[in-house]
């Protein structure tokens, strides 16, 4: 029987863990503690005092400067950070808390679970993928648009916090970030290896198929070649990107039919990924189209970017994934924020609207400014009156100015406290006060209404009435609701769209 060994972390906590190898990484070995609360991970190379005290800086100040912060206890569930260092047998390990139990599979595989992956943990790899998808995967795995949207949303927001801390992943992909689609949460993982400022130049260039194209262009430099690319904060922004691109459209924004070099496949991929990377979408050069006719029935209709384009995504994440990997792809210093993700796909949100087909695997597609929508993903057409609220913002002289931010109406859905104030965003700072719903909408006989709950000063502006908390008002063409008077205030006007 494994025995269990106690000991002391530098910062002074008591260590207690099964000595069995449970799970393995590239680089470490995974013991559990008796209770299976936390894990601890060793490194198999030799500690190194360079690399303890990264780590010590990683477990001690970095992580107490953002989960002892406003909003680090909702931080904690976007992160495996690790709380202690411990040394054993000349090797160095990391405490971590072990995994929460929605990033591990319910159900599995298809077929009763015939790769015997229920239990174990949810590599985004396998959700990435139309194939994976389409192929492998327990229908009741994978979620919906907008679960995914939320998935992008946790991930765009931890890279953020993680960012404005000074540090950086420099090995983000899905290995290292576990996602639920069934509830819209994710993780990022092996924060170990987070580059430290002056403190650790990274000992990983990345995983293939995020890695950013100067990080490949220049990896057969000396890393002490000034000319050579190391990861980096930009490098994240690439691989954000990236993912957010993979886990909406399920298809690899860069990997398309183009071949760089027919005599070496090494020398093709270094190409394809490094120097002459080319988004599959690109508007003017279509050279690295995917062609429809070499997909498997499982990749289609993901694969089919005439089918399902990036535009299908809705304006504000189309017009990142343009920066991205259209006029910024090889200009790290252009590449969107972590921050712009974030801000992009709560109004992406906004946008949503169900999809009227109970088949539809989706559920949810993003309004296209079209006067009859339809969901790209079924094709199936929206029926009725569609009431599209475009928000606007006080300015200081009085008038009211567009905030380039709409919200689809749908029955049962809700406006918040940040649709009412512009000082309000919701993200980890957000008040229990502020995240409680303040009105809904309702379809009744033939007509939109939308009925206030908890906003004191909204008012019918075309009528110049209150509309008191219980009180509902008619969505009409034209029509103006105040939502909130004064500094921050949101004025909404009513445009119809659909039938």
């Amino acid at each position: 029987m494994s025995q269990i060994i106690r000991l002391t972390a530098t910062n002074g906590q008591k260590i207690e863990f099964v000595d069995e190898v449970k799970a393995q990484g590239g680089m470490k070995d995974v013991m559990f503690s008796p209770n299976k609360d936390y894990v601890v991970a060793f490194f198999r190379e030799s500690a190194d005092q360079e690399t303890k005290e990264r780590l010590e800086m990683i477990t001690e100040t970095y992580r107490k400067r953002i989960f002892e912060q406003e909003g680090g206890e909702y931080l904690k569930k976007l992160f495996c950070w690790p709380t202690a260092v411990v040394e054993y047998q000349g090797k160095l390990g990391v405490v971590s808390p072990f995994y929460r139990d929605c990033f591990f599979f319910q159900y599995g595989s298809r077929h009763n679970d015939m790769l015997q992956i229920k239990g174990k943990d949810k590599d985004g790899k396998w959700f990435a993928s139309a194939s994976n998808r389409n192929k492998f995967l327990d229908p009741k795995e994978l979620g919906d648009w907008m679960l995914h949207l939320k998935v992008c949303l946790m991930l765009a927001r931890a890279v953020r916090r993680m960012h404005m801390a000074g540090l950086s992943h420099s090995d983000l992909g899905y290995k290292n970030c576990l996602i639920d689609p069934t509830t819209g949460q994710a993780c990022l993982i092996d924060i170990d290896g987070l580059v430290v400022p002056g403190k650790h130049p990274p000992t990983v260039v990345g995983t293939p198929d995020f890695i950013a194209p100067e990080v490949v262009a220049t990896q057969h430099l000396d890393k002490k070649d000034p000319k050579r690319k190391l990861p980096s904060r930009t490098t994240d922004l690439h691989a954000l990107a990236v993912l957010i691109y993979m886990y909406l459209l399920y298809r690899h924004p860069l990997r398309g039919d183009k071949v760089f070099d027919m005599n070496d496949s090494q020398r093709d991929e270094e190409l394809a990924m490094g120097e002459k990377a080319l988004f599959i979408e690109h508007p003017k050069d279509k050279s690295n189209r995917i062609k429809v006719a070499n997909l498997r029935p499982t990749e289609l209709p993901w694969k089919d970017t005439d089918k399902i384009p990036y535009k299908i995504t809705g304006p504000y994440l189309s017009a990142l994934f343009e920066r991205a990997f259209i006029s910024d792809l090889h200009n790290p210093a252009g590449r969107p924020t972590a921050d712009e993700w974030e801000q992009a796909l709560v109004k992406t949100v906004d946008l949503l609207q169900p999809c009227r087909n109970p088949q539809c695997e989706q559920k949810w597609y993003a309004f296209d400014n079209s006067t009859k929508p339809k969901c790209p993903f079924c094709g199936v057409p929206h029926q009725g009156k569609l009431p599209v609220l475009n928000l606007y913002s006080a300015a200081p002289n009085g008038s009211y100015r567009p905030d380039n931010h709409r919200i689809m109406v749908y029955d049962g859905q809700g406006i918040y406290k940040w649709h009412a104030d512009t000082r309000i965003f919701p993200n980890e700072k957000l008040k229990a006060a502020d995240a409680q719903r303040m009105g809904y909408f309702r379809f009744y006989q033939g007509d939109w209404w939308l009925i206030n709950e908890h906003l004191s000063q909204m008012v019918n502006v075309k009528t110049k009435q209150p509309i008191a908390i219980g009180e509902k008002v008619k969505l009409e063409e034209g029509g103006q609701i105040l939502l909130q008077k004064g500094e921050g205030g949101r004025l909404l006007i009513v445009q119809i769209a659909g039938a």
